[in-house]
């Protein structure tokens, strides 16, 4: 489960951000953020409006139809959830049991 996913639920939204939070440098393609996140193309290109619309991600057209999209690390909204992404996933992996230890086992007799 993700760290947004622990905190907030599954949203298709939070889906999207995320997995561009986690590929920032890259250029993704609707068609490629749907099949990585599990996500129909129809939801991604619903969800990322908002996301566009607040600067958050930046859209470049590649030709007449294909749309491209990135996060855009100018953007103080941006700035803010990438560290707030960062920082959560740290407290949250300093929080998991390590896979090393056993869970203790309780008597109740």
């Amino acid at each position: 489960m993700s760290p947004l996913e622990k905190l907030f639920g599954k949203t298709a939204q939070l889906t999207v951000l995320e997995y561009l939070m986690n590929n920032k440098r890259e250029i993704n393609y609707l068609s490629g953020i749907a099949q990585a996140t599990g996500l129909y193309h129809s939801s991604v290109a619903r969800v990322i409006d908002p996301l566009l619309q607040n600067n958050i991600i930046i859209e470049k057209k590649i030709g007449k139809q294909i749309r491209s999209f990135y996060l855009n690390e100018e953007n103080e909204v941006a700035k803010l959830l990438i560290k707030f992404y960062d920082e959560l996933k740290l407290v949250l992996d300093e929080q998991s049991p390590s896979p090393d230890l056993e869970t203790p086992v309780v008597n109740h007799e």
